[in-house]
């Protein structure tokens, strides 16, 4: 599971002075993360990697205001979400998701039928996520995936805690639903 870095270790300090080796680190640190949370909303690679540059362009631009170093990790996210929102209120474009050419190869030590069926297993929870609202399926790859707590996600989607818990319990309640309706 991808995990956001402990917060003692970010060079966000450093990053503020404009240290251009402190922005490597956390672009480092937290591009894989950042991406995969936007590519499960937004569905789109290259759309998924835009998202990201902006919300590094965004970052940096505004780390001043960051008042507590400790929230980087939450405050990115809150970034990242703020530039799908927008993205999702543009005029629709016209574009063609691309295939994904290049496939994860299996490790040499699993055996290719286990590695098979771990792919089809997820790429049908993926595929029962994916089929949850926006806000329930934001708050479940926050929660599970990023491992940010309810608090950071209230801070992150702007809403309350209490409305983060309910799209998180109807998200799980969503998705065992539509588990067990796959063959």
């Amino acid at each position: 599971m991808l995990a956001v870095a402990d917060t003692e270790q970010l060079p966000v300090a450093a990053a503020r002075a404009g240290d251009a080796r402190a922005w490597d680190v956390l672009f480092q640190r937290f591009q894989l993360p950042l991406y995969a949370y936007v590519h499960e909303l937004v569905r789109h690679e290259q759309t998924a990697f835009d998202i990201v540059q902006e919300t590094f362009i965004a970052a940096a631009r505004h780390v001043a205001g960051l008042r507590d170093d400790a929230k980087f990790g939450s405050w990115l996210f809150g970034i990242a979400h703020q530039k799908v929102i927008q993205h999702w209120r543009k005029p629709a474009r016209d574009h063609e998701p691309l295939d994904e050419l290049a496939e994860v190869l299996p490790c040499d030590t699993d055996d290719p039928r286990d590695w098979l069926i771990r792919r089809e297993r997820e790429a049908e929870f993926f595929a029962s996520v994916a089929k949850l609202p926006e806000p329930q399926r934001e708050v479940l790859l926050l929660h599970f995936l990023e491992d940010f707590s309810l608090e950071e996600i209230a801070d992150i989607a702007c809403a309350p805690v209490g409305t983060v818990k309910s799209r998180l319990h109807y998200a799980k309640r969503a998705l065992r639903q539509l588990m067990k309706e796959q063959p």
